[in-house]
């Protein structure tokens, strides 16, 4: 009997505790919290949880997770900015710049950015909360966000979701949801993404201006990835990386003593012009430029580089990157240097090769990242499910046909006088480097009438240079003053003829 008991009792338990491993499609989570920011303190509250994706017929096909911080007290939330933030990937959760950023909290780093045992966040006292509420959007298969099955148990077709165009399509229509419900029409709105988001954001700008009739204030592009650049080809893509070997060559002080004796920003420009002027005509020659300018260049690519000007030359001008971080400490110290972080060092089974074993710098995030994030969303937001937060999600293939986003955004500029961009790269990012995005910044708008719209900002870390003490503040402080001149002031959306 008292074994039949025990049975009983265990099935009970298993039918009271056991759930389905299903995300919720519309819920939240709301707690209050205080930190102190620039000095001072700050009484916000987090809301998180998800929110629907319909389709046509308002079927929830997704459920999209998402964070939102919103300051109290606020006496005026119409003059209040709404940041809204991305990652990119893509395939990538919105939890790089959530707890590394913009965020009110940030992972437990060293001065340099690298992660300290044990993992997990502490106040960020340079978060941007003080002047602008934020809401970071997890994509589909990203952080908990998940595809919703229909009645008979079927998903919805991935093309939906997983696209330059089907992504911007989406996204844009669960902004507007987003924005209605939280009462947020009236604000000055911002739009942040890092990497793939940069592509992510500059379509968003025309598509929620000319589909959702919702108008920017700003754009802010961390570390851009603009596919358009990558899917050109050479010369120019190549072209563009030698100021990034000459940052990281410099970092490593693996520079001629003429050029390492100089601040980087001393030298950057130098190499900036070489590269726009002389390299990359000289690769768009081929197999036809003449031997003798074919060594000079090498000579100086070499020089700007710390590679030997034979490897610039059984390269044909055009180093790979990865060769890059393969070979540029072989003869030195024998490691590698990191993808998206040069100033990481990795350790390859062999120092011959072509190209690293591992990066360096993800391994190092991602054993820091993860465990933050789950601990922070679980126990500081009371968010609490058994589903996988996916850091990298299942995105793949993507589809990247029809990529016009640089024009979308020239569009929506041009519409909107309002519109201003900014632009945020460390010098030592070799996977989206800060030279390619000054590149594309010249891209968008060819005829240069808006120019003056456009800001850069370069830091000393990589790609996500946040995560260096000096930088988080720099960097922040540097949205502040954005935010600030991107605001309208009262002035009315026209252009005149000054």
């Amino acid at each position: 009997m008292k074994q039949y008991l025990n049975i009983l009792f265990v099935l009970l338990s298993i039918s009271v505790f056991s759930q389905s491993r299903k995300i919720p499609i519309d819920t939240m989570v709301v707690t209050t919290h205080t930190s102190t920011i620039k000095g001072k303190s700050i009484s916000y509250t987090a809301t998180t949880g998800t929110q629907p994706v319909w389709d046509k017929n308002g079927n929830p096909i997704a459920s999209l997770y998402y964070t939102y911080y919103e300051r109290n007290n606020v006496k005026n939330s119409t003059n209040r900015p709404l940041l809204i933030s991305f990652n990119g990937g893509p395939g990538s959760a919105s939890v790089w710049m959530h707890i590394a950023y913009t965020g009110p909290k940030v992972l437990n780093l060293d001065d340099e950015g690298y992660p300290v045992q044990p993992y997990g966040v502490k106040d960020n006292p340079n978060s941007i909360l003080d002047i602008a509420d934020i809401v970071y959007v997890n994509p589909v298969n990203t952080g908990y966000s998940r595809m919703i099955a229909d009645k008979e148990g079927k998903f919805p077709d991935r093309k939906v979701f997983f696209g330059i165009n089907a992504d911007i399509k989406y996204l844009a229509e669960w902004v507007n949801t987003f924005v209605t419900r939280k009462n947020r029409w009236e604000s000055p709105k911002y739009l942040i993404g890092e990497s793939y988001g940069g592509t992510r954001v500059m379509g968003l700008a025309k598509e929620l201006q000319n589909s959702q009739w919702m108008y920017l204030n700003g754009v802010i592009m961390v570390s851009p990835a603009d596919y358009k650049l990558y899917s050109t080809g050479q010369p120019i893509y190549s072209a563009l990386n030698l100021p990034y070997f000459t940052a990281t060559a410099w970092h490593h002080k693996v520079l001629p003593p003429e050029l390492q004796q100089k601040d980087l920003l001393d030298i950057l420009p130098e190499v900036e012009n070489y590269s726009i002027n002389t390299l990359m005509p000289a690769i768009a020659k081929g197999g036809f430029i003449s031997e003798t300018e074919k060594k000079q260049v090498a000579d100086k690519v070499a020089y700007y580089s710390g590679l030997k000007t034979e490897e610039v030359l059984q390269s044909n001008l055009e180093v790979p990157n990865n060769y890059f971080w393969k070979s540029l400490l072989r003869d030195k110290t024998g490691q590698t240097v990191g993808r998206l972080d040069s100033r990481y060092l990795g350790i390859d089974k062999t120092e011959t090769g072509i190209s690293p074993d591992y990066n360096a710098e993800i391994s190092s995030w991602s054993h820091s990242f993860t465990p933050a994030i789950n601990y922070y969303l679980r126990e500081h937001l009371n968010f609490k499910t058994d589903i996988k937060y996916n850091m990298f999600g299942n995105v793949h293939p993507w589809n990247k046909e029809n990529n016009n986003v640089r024009e979308g955004l020239r569009q929506a500029m041009a519409q909107n006088p309002y519109l201003k961009v900014l632009i945020q790269s460390g010098y030592y990012d070799g996977a989206t480097t800060y030279f390619a995005a000054k590149y594309t910044m010249g891209q968008i708008d060819p005829s240069g009438k808006m120019k003056d719209r456009f800001t850069f900002k370069g830091y000393r870390s990589g790609h996500m240079m946040y995560l260096r003490k000096d930088d988080l503040k720099t960097a922040n402080d540097d949205i502040r003053e954005f935010i600030k001149t991107a605001s309208s002031n009262g002035k009315a959306a026209k252009y005149t003829k000054d």
